[in-house]
C-alpha cells in the first residue's frame, strides 16, 4: 500500500510510503548507501539486488545510539567527498532511527542538500523515525538538539526486514505505535490491546495505521509548530532518561515507554486521565516486553533537565499528555511542585 505525504503550504514537497517488498530502485545518479555492520550483513544483498544505478558506495558506521554524533555525520560527509559525490547524487538511509537521522542530516549539509531516501528496516523506524523530516543527533546537552527538517525523497517500509530483528528491539517499535494509538485513536488502541503482535497480517495493520496517523500529523505541521508536538508524548520524560543513562541502557522505543508512564502519571494527577486508562496503557506496554519503570536519582536534576529539550521555549516545559484515551492536550504551565511531585512516584527512596 502507499501512503502519501503532502504537506500543506509546502508545493515542492510531497513523497510517498510505500509498504510493501523493496521494489526495483533504479537511478541515474551515484548512490550512497548509510548503514551500519549489523543491518549490512542481514539485509544488504537484498538492498543491491534491488538497486540500479552507475555507482554504488556503502558508508559502514558503529551501531548504537551512542554513535549518533557530530563526529559519525562528519565521518560520513568525508566519505561522500573522497568518493565524488555531487548535487545530483543520493544518499539511501539503510538500517533504524539513529542510520536515518544521521543519513537524512548528512544529506542536508552536504554541498547545501542533497536528495535521500529511506529504507528503514526497524519497526520503530517504519512506524516512526522514517517519515516526516526530522533528521539530527545527539550531544552531551540532550538528543536530537542538532538537527534540521529534511524530508526524503520516498520511504520504503518492507516488513520483511523485520524477521531478523531481535526481540528487543521489535518491542521498542511497539511503544511507537502504542503512542500513536493513546494519542489518536481509541478504536486502534482497543485492537492493540487484542493483537498478536507476531502475526503478519495484525503486524503490516500496526504498520499501516501508525504511518497514516504519522502522515496526517506531518501533512498539517511539518516542523512542530502545533499538532506535530503531540508526537512527542513519551518523550520529554524519555530523553531525560536516555541523557541520563548516556544513551546506552535503554532503546530508544523503551526509554519512550517509561516516558509515557510518567506523562501518564502526571495527567492522572492534573484529572486529564483516569487511572484506570494508565493502567491499561500501563498493561499494554508490559505485555510487548516494555519497561514501565525507572528509578529518579535527583528529582530535582531530572527536573531542570527538562529546560535543556528543544520542545521547552521561554522557560516554559511542554508536557503532551492525554486527555482520555485517544485524545490529546498539551500542557504549558504545569506548577513545578505538581511535577516534582509525580516525579517522586517514581523516586529512588519511594
Amino acid at each position: 500500500m502507499i501512503v502519501p505525504i503532502k504537506l500543506e503550504n509546502r508545493e515542492d514537497i510531497s513523497y510517498d510510503i510505500l509498504i510493501d517488498k523493496l521494489p526495483k530502485l533504479t537511478f541515474d545518479t551515484k548512490v550512497g548507501i548509510v548503514t551500519n555492520p549489523t543491518v549490512a550483513g542481514l539485509h544488504l544483498e537484498t538492498l543491491l539486488s534491488a538497486i540500479e544505478a552507475p555507482e554504488i558506495d556503502v558508508v559502514t558506521v558503529p551501531d548504537g545510539e551512542e554513535f549518533k554524533t557530530l563526529e559519525t555525520v562528519e565521518y560520513i560527509l568525508n566519505e561522500l567527498f573522497e568518493h565524488k559525490f555531487d548535487r545530483k547524487s543520493l544518499l539511501i538511509a539503510f538500517g533504524g532511527g539513529v542510520i536515518g537521522d544521521m543519513t537524512g542530516f548528512t544529506a542536508s549539509l552536504y554541498q547545501r542538500g542533497i536528495d535521500f531516501i529511506q529504507v528503514p528496516t526497524t519497526l520503530l523506524s517504519q512506524v516512526d523515525a522514517s517519515v516526516g523530516g526530522k533528521t539530527g543527533v545527539n550531544n552531551k546537552y540532550g538528543k536530537n538538539l542538532i538537527g534540521a527538517f529534511y524530508q526524503p525523497k520516498a520511504v520504503y517500509i518492507n516488513p520483511e526486514f523485520l524477521e531478523t530483528l531481535p526481540p528487543r528491539e521489535f518491542a521498542a517499535g511497539v511503544a511507537e505505535i502504542v503512542k500513536m494509538a493513546v494519542m489518536f485513536d481509541a478504536e486502534f488502541f482497543n485492537f492493540l490491546g487484542n493483537a498478536d503482535f507476531h502475526d503478519e497480517a495484525v503486524l503490516k495493520e500496526m504498520i499501516r495505521r501508525s504511518v497514516e496517523l504519522k502522515a496526517w500529523v506531518v501533512n498539517q505541521d511539518e516542523k512542530e509548530a502545533g499538532i506535530r508536538a503531540v508526537l512527542n508524548y513519551g518523550h520529554t520524560f524519555g530523553h531525560v532518561i536516555e541523557n541520563e543513562t548516556n544513551y546506552n541502557t535503554y532503546l530508544h522505543g523503551e526509554a519512550v515507554a517509561i516516558g509515557m508512564v510518567m506523562a501518564n502519571a502526571l495527567a492522572v494527577e492534573l484529572g486529564l486521565f483516569e487511572q484506570e486508562e494508565a493502567e491499561r496503557v500501563k498493561r499494554l506496554l508490559e505485555s510487548a516486553s516494555l519497561p514501565v519503570d525507572y528509578r529518579i536519582k535527583d528529582v530535582d536534576g531530572f527536573y531542570e533537565h527538562f529546560f535543556l529539550d528543544k520542545k521547552s521555549a521561554k522557560g516554559s516545559i511542554k508536557f503532551i499528555l492525554p486527555e482520555g484515551m485517544g485524545h490529546h492536550r498539551i500542557v504549558n504551565d504545569v506548577d513545578e511542585m505538581v511535577v516534582k511531585k509525580v516525579l517522586k512516584q517514581f523516586g529512588a527512596d519511594r
